[in-house]
Order: structure tokens, then C-alpha cells, then sequence
């Protein structure tokens, strides 16, 4: 059995393919997957130029919001970018102090610390943030569930505008300006802005509003790092602003990322969204895992190569403690789970988890055994969890319901995070499994692989990897094209890596030769058999200084098996 559902995409109608009879048949059958059905669409997705970008205007109480911050920058009012501790957050404060500084603003960034604070706005920094005279706080990436604080807030003087993409609550807070595409009737097109495709679009609204609306190109970068990094969908306006981001950090990194680049060892003037992914986020990340995301954030802001190539060293440190402390943590959270059952909900809970990782730990767990899963953070009186969900149960959801437990949550429908009083954390567990037994009743717990074609392994050579590369950036919304190749002869396969962690494939059929890598599945040795079906995308392996095109293997299963 594989360890995946295989979901073989339907083929492009007939009409679909005569109407984009210009574009190789691959080609389409690729952005008929993608639901692009009308030449409009194809031409705007390919082009992925300026008409993806929205009016900020749109955007709910966007006047309101600009008005208050110009009257700020006019009076010389200091203002404070109140943000959050990942890579979205940490890109969004550093979007709009680089955006407002630029108009003379008196600028402070705040990202609270991950684990003596927490998520969110917190009354204590608001206090503390007043007393240094400060007037109004902008938030990005936080504040939408932040009721309370926002009140506090307005009691001791202080304005709050809050920017923000996480899904609302029914009742808003009492901030001056609320921008966020998620809200209730919204007018904005597109609803999958990040936390900093929000703030892009505040800084874009208000630099129209003075006549300097094409003078935000040397920020883009932020925002595709931020867009990338939240793993948010990369169609739409984010296709736009992920594609232009990597533009400029090809052409002319900022010192930080160039430092970042380096630090990583890769080939500069190649970036794309999986490098953003796998290897500048995390590090981005790390800070705020392991100790405090403004060194992530003064490198991004840095103008000195000395201070880049110091903060870049020291990230590297951190997500070299971060992999080996997560690693660790999810063996012990897997034998957790093991010795409690498989259920339709999987906790792991101890007083020693670390909190900064928790997030990533839930998430190989709900990877590995695809059920939603949570990991807590036990204190006496105060826990803190992390979850991470499948497609079949929206995790937000089912902690809106159990709202009445928790002293603070928020998220998206595959993850979210929450506090809540020791005492009331068996309530919650017993809440959310009793969900996810009535949701997930009847439901094949495998996660699926949508797949874009069924192709012979001799039909990729010449310029066909070339030719797909027109629908990237690829991510979420937009994964990379995916191949099913049946009765796939196997001439050799071995482990590699530590443990034997992978499988290395060489494969053959038609004549052809190809190499193929299993990343994580060295435990399925014993099932390859001398003839596959294997489910792939197609890479580029770049190994010192050669790059070869090779098989990135998902899934595969004896021939005719599958």
C-alpha cells in the first residue's frame, strides 16, 4: 500500500486545449490543474505583472488607517510597529519602519519574545511603549484577537491601528483602523495576504495617497520572504509580489540576505521560492524559536557587511540548535503519541517541551501519521500549545468552539497556536478529540498527492523542465508540477544520509536513464521492487558547482500496485 492516496488530476477538456493551442499541451494541462479556465487568467498567471496588484483602497478602513498615521508623520509623532516573532512578522515590522522612516517618521519596532511573552499584544509592552511616549501602534501580523489588550489600550491613550490576515473573531477589538482581508464583508479581492502583503499594501496605500506610489520597489523583497515563509498560497497577488521579491533579491540582495546567502553556501542570482522555504526562513525563524527575533530583524534592516555577516553567523548557530533540539523532541513527542494509541486527534504534552519548536514538532507528527495534532508546553498554572491540522479538520475552527477553555488563541484552519490555564487543558483535549472522531469518521487518514499528468520518463527530456518553469514561483496554491510514471525499471537503489535516512534511485524506461532521490522514506527499502510506479517532481540538483536535472520521488509502489 502507498503511503499516499494518489489523485490523479482529470485531463483538460478538448475545447480547454484547442482555445490554448499556443501553449505546449503539458503546459496547459498544468494550468487547467491550477483552475485557470480562461485565457484571461492563463495570460495574467503567465505574466504575473502588476495587474495581479489590488487597490489598497479596498481593503476595510484602509482610509482610516492612512489618515491616522499621516497625521503621525506630520506632527513628528513617534510611532510603533508592534509585530510578531516569525518570518512574517518580523518581514512585516521590517517593511513599514524601512516604509514610514523613509517619510521622516520617528519609527520603534517591538516583536514581542516568544517565550516570556508569547504571541500577540500584550498589555505589559502597550504600558511600556506609552510611557516612552509613544502615541500609536501599528500591528502587523498580530492583533485581530487582541480584544482586551486593544481596550487597555484605548483607556491609557494609546491608538491602535491593527494590520493583520489572521481569521477574525465575532466581535472586533476598538482599534482605530482594522485592516484585514479576512473581515466580513470585505471588498478586497483576494483574501491570501500575509501578515506583510498586508502591511505592503498599508504602506502602498499611503504612499498613493502623497504622490509617491512607485517608490516601494526596494521593499518587495520583504514581502516575498514573508509570503513565502507563512507558506501562504502563491496565486494571485502574492504570485505577483512573490515574483518581483525574488527579482530584486537576485538582482541586488540587501546586505542581510546577501549575508544569509553566503552564510548557507548557496549560488547567489538563483533564489526561488523553495530556497526561501528551506533555507532562508528557517534561519530567519530560528531567532525567534531559540531566543529573540530582532536579530532576524536587525539583519534584515542592517547597512553595515560587518553586522550582516556577524547576525548571519550567529542564525546559522541557532537553526543548527534548533534542528538538533527538534529532532530530539520529536522522537520523545512520537513515542508520546505511540504509547497513548493512535487517535483521530494526537497530543503530546510535557512541562520540558520548548516552546519555540513546538510548532515544528506538531507538524512532523501530523505529517508522519496525518492526523491533526497538538503540542503542548505544560506549566503549573499556564500551558501553551502549538497545533498543526490536515485539510479534513480546520484547526481554528475547533478552537473557536472551545474558546471558553483558553485564555488566547489564534490561526489558520492547519495551524494555530493557544494558552490557556493548566486546569482546563484535559477539557480541551477531550473537546477537540471528540471533533475529530465525529469529523473524521469514515475519512482514509492518508494524505493525498494531487498528480498533473502520466508521463513516460524518455517524454521530460529536451526542454520540457524549461517550459514549466514559466508557472513559477511554485508553493502552496501552486505546487510544483507533479508526475506519475508507471512500470519504472529499477537498475539500482541504496540508502544514503544519516541513518540511512533516503533512498537514491537510479531508474530506467524507454531507453532513457534518470536518478532519483526519496527524501525520508530510507524505512521502505524492503518495498522497492524491480519494477515501479512512482509519484515525482522534477529538480535540479546542484552539487558542487554541476547541476543535474533529477527525480525528487514522493511516493512509489511495486508495479501495478499503485
Amino acid at each position: 500500500m502507498s503511503r499516499y492516496r494518489w489523485n490523479l488530476l482529470p485531463p483538460a477538456p478538448h475545447q480547454y486545449l484547442v482555445g490554448n493551442s499556443s501553449i505546449p499541451p503539458l503546459i496547459t494541462q498544468l494550468l487547467f490543474n491550477r483552475g485557470l479556465k480562461e485565457p484571461a487568467q492563463v495570460a495574467s498567471f503567465l505574466d504575473a505583472d502588476e495587474s495581479l496588484s489590488n487597490d489598497p483602497l479596498l481593503l476595510t478602513d484602509m482610509h482610516l488607517a492612512i489618515a491616522r498615521i499621516y497625521r503621525a508623520l506630520l506632527s513628528g509623532e513617534p510611532i510603533a510597529i508592534y509585530g510578531d516573532y516569525d518570518a512574517d512578522g518580523i518581514t512585516a515590522t521590517a517593511l513599514l519602519v524601512q516604509g514610514l522612516s523613509a517619510l521622516g517618521g520617528t519609527v520603534i519596532p517591538y516583536i514581542p519574545h516568544r517565550l516570556t511573552e508569547g504571541y500577540g499584544l500584550k498589555t505589559t509592552a502597550l504600558e511600556n511603549l506609552r510611557q516612552q511616549g509613544i502615541g500609536l501602534v501599528v500591528t502587523v501580523d498580530c492583533g485581530i484577537t487582541s480584544l482586551s489588550e486593544v481596550k487597555k489600550a484605548q483607556r491609557m491613550g494609546l491608538d491602535i491601528v491593527i494590520t493583520d490576515h489572521h481569521t477574525p473573531l465575532p466581535e472586533m477589538p476598538p482599534a482605530v483602523a482594522i485592516v484585514n482581508p479576512k473581515l466580513a464583508g470585505s471588498a478586497y479581492p483576494f483574501t491570501e495576504l500575509t501578515g506583510v502583503g498586508v502591511a505592503f499594501k498599508l504602506l502602498q496605500a499611503l504612499y498613493q495617497s502623497i504622490g509617491r506610489g512607485g517608490q516601494l520597489e526596494e521593499l518587495v523583497d520583504l514581502a516575498a520572504l514573508g509570503t513565502v515563509a507563512d507558506m501562504s498560497p502563491l496565486l494571485g497577488e502574492n504570485r505577483y509580489l512573490v515574483k518581483e521579491g525574488l527579482k530584486l533579491m537576485n538582482r541586488s540582495p540587501r546586505l542581510g540576505i546577501r549575508a544569509l546567502i553566503e552564510q548557507a553556501e548557496l549560488s547567489g542570482g538563483i533564489l526561488d521560492a523553495e530556497c526561501i522555504s528551506w533555507v532562508i526562513a528557517p534561519r530567519l525563524n530560528a531567532a525567534g524559536r531559540m531566543e529573540n527575533a530582532m536579530a532576524s530583524y536587525k539583519l534584515l534592516m542592517t547597512d553595515s557587511p560587518t553586522e550582516a555577516r556577524r547576525l548571519a553567523r550567529w542564525l546559522e548557530q541557532k537553526n543548527a540548535e534548533r534542528q538538533k533540539l527538534t529532532a530530539s523532541t520529536v522522537a520523545r513527542a512520537r513515542q508520546q503519541v505511540l504509547s497513548q494509541g493512535i487517535s483521530p486527534l494526537l497530543v503530546a504534552s510535557d512541562g520540558d517541551y520548548f516552546l519555540g519548536i513546538a510548532g515544528l514538532v506538531a507538524s512532523r507528527l501530523a505529517d508522519e501519521f496525518y492526523r491533526p495534532t497538538l503540542v503542548v508546553r505544560t506549566g503549573e498554572k499556564v500551558s501553551s500549545g502549538s497545533c498543526r491540522s490536515i485539510p479534513e479538520f480546520n484547526i481554528i475552527a475547533a478552537l473557536t468552539e472551545s474558546r471558553h477553555l483558553l485564555s488566547q488563541f489564534g490561526g489558520h484552519s492547519q495551524a494555530a497556536g493557544f494558552t490557556l490555564p493548566t486546569r482546563n487543558l484535559p477539557r480541551l483535549e477531550e473537546t477537540l478529540l471528540n471533533l475529530a472522531t465525529d469529523q473524521l469518521r469514515g475519512v482514509d487518514l492518508r494524505p493525498t498527492i494531487d498528480i498533473d499528468a502520466e508521463v513516460a520518463l524518455p517524454d521530460l527530456g529536451g526542454d520540457t523542465f524549461q517550459m514549466t518553469q514559466q508557472l513559477a514561483p511554485f508553493g502552496r496554491g501552486n505546487p510544483l508540477p507533479t508526475y506519475l510514471s508507471r512500470r519504472v525499471e529499477v537498475m539500482d537503489c541504496r540508502t544514503m544520509g544519516n541513518g540511512g535516512e533516503h533512498l537514491r534511485f537510479r531508474l530506467g524506461q524507454g531507453g532513457t536513464r534518470w536518478d532519483g532521490v526519496a527524501f525520508r522514506l530510507g524505512n521502505y527499502l524492503a518495498d522497492v521492487a524491480p519494477a515501479l510506479d512512482i509519484v515525482y517532481n522534477l529538480e535540479i540538483d546542484r552539487w558542487r558547482g554541476k547541476e543535474t536535472l533529477r527525480l525528487n520521488i514522493m511516493d512509489f509502489a511495486p508495479a501495478g500496485q499503485s
